[in-house]
């Protein structure tokens, strides 16, 4: 009579986490199949396509040869002579550096005001901060092209020339480059810091109250408590929103194409914006999508080193 075949130890303990993790895999994939299937087709497939077609002379006519031509497209984007790329990678940054801190500061601000005890009506003041992100970006675009519309027709202008007597003539706020800057701000900062307030407002729920009754017994005021508890326990939330908001801000494009357009002279342009005019108005595919890939590894590199950040990271 023959022995049994000797089995390895740790076989079948491999055998059956695969078998169940196929089991889970067939008990979900019910629920999850139209997610994989709507960022296969709107995510990963434009994602691929993208980059083939930056190292492609790509054309949307029909039975185009659409011939490969390498690093072509990448060196045309830094060849520009009037550099539209390398000011609209200045003007990205600079977004980060002027929104952002402004943003969370805000953000955090308000929602601690609107926790504190002695505020009422909290849904009410929730849902106006919120209001600002479900309005349509072209409505908010149309409201501050007449809040900062040239000459004394513009509401701000108005106000601050003819009523306060602030400025000497009323400023061109889409003519300037730096004007044209600080309005796409505003623009941006009054549209996105409800998003950051309701994050935060979630968050403080779960800070333990313990720590501000300590605080009070030992006499801490409002500040001290706001910089000593609020800021270090809620270190986790605030790296997820400064990497949101960082997004947010390489991300600019209704608050450039519907404000300023770019203009004056294209000084005011970032690289969504850009892509978007050397695609569907210059026709120029291959360059835009070049700079969608280098716009596409900066933001993956800041994000991720940023989520590896979040990851050594407890809540309390």
């Amino acid at each position: 009579m023959s022995s049994p075949v000797p089995v390895k130890q740790g076989q079948p303990i491999q055998k059956t986490k695969i078998q169940t993790g196929l089991r889970q895999w067939a008990a979900v994939l019910p629920f999850i199949a139209i997610g994989i299937l709507g960022t296969a087709v709107f995510v990963i497939y434009p994602m691929i396509k993208n980059i083939m077609v930056s190292f492609q002379d790509y054309s949307i006519m029909p039975n185009a040869t659409n011939e490969w031509v390498g690093l072509d497209n990448y060196k045309k984007v830094f060849d520009d002579p009037n550099e539209r790329f390398l000011i609209a990678i200045k003007n990205t940054f600079l977004n980060v550096v002027a929104t952002v801190p402004i943003n969370w500061f805000l953000a955090i601000f308000f929602a601690v005001l609107i926790n504190a005890r002695f505020v009422k009506y909290k849904i009410a003041f929730r849902t106006i901060y919120y209001l600002p992100i479900v309005t349509s970006w072209i409505i908010v675009a149309l409201l501050f092209k007449y809040l900062f519309a040239d000459g004394d027709g513009g509401f701000v202008n108005f106000i601050l020339h003819k009523q306060l007597g602030l400025i000497s003539e009323p400023i061109a706020w889409r003519s300037q480059y730096w004007t044209g800057m600080l309005l796409i701000w505003i623009f941006h900062i009054w549209k996105t810091v409800g998003w950051g307030v309701v994050i935060y407002l979630a968050a403080l729920q779960g800070v333990p109250r313990d720590l501000y009754e300590a605080a009070d017994i030992d006499g801490a005021g409002a500040i001290q408590k706001f910089w000593s508890i609020t800021i270090p326990v809620l270190r986790p939330i605030t790296v997820f929103v400064l990497i949101n908001l960082i997004n947010g801000a390489f991300g600019f494009f209704p608050q450039v194409y519907f404000v300023t357009g770019g203009g004056p002279m294209n000084q005011t342009q970032v690289i969504p914006s850009l892509i978007y005019i050397e695609a569907f108005s210059n026709l120029k595919f291959g360059p835009a999508s070049a700079m969608g890939v280098m716009m596409g590894i900066m933001v993956f590199l800041l994000t991720y080193s940023q989520m590896k950040k979040i990851g050594r990271q407890r809540m309390f």
